[in-house]
């Protein structure tokens, strides 16, 4: 099986959230996908390790050990 060819379109979104995603400031970032739940999951920290959660109204749950931020998940991710 060879590998599916970027477009220039998504080439042109990595980028953009690249930039976004370098200003998060954390030393890991590790990103997982899942189409079958359409979330995707971010870990600022490896491992994660979180101790608590909090839903938000726009349907993120961000994810933290104590008061540190160490992840999120974003449902209905291909559509936003």
């Amino acid at each position: 099986m060879g590998k599916e060819p970027i477009t220039a379109e998504v080439m042109e979104e990595l980028l953009r959230a690249a930039a976004h995603l370098s200003r998060v400031g954390a030393q890991h970032l590790v990103i997982d996908y899942d189409p079958e739940a359409d979330a995707l999951y971010v870990n600022f920290q490896k491992p994660q390790r979180a101790t608590e959660s909090e839903l938000l109204d726009n349907g993120v749950i961000l994810r933290y050990r104590g008061d540190k931020l160490v992840g999120m998940v974003i449902f209905d991710a291909s559509g936003r």
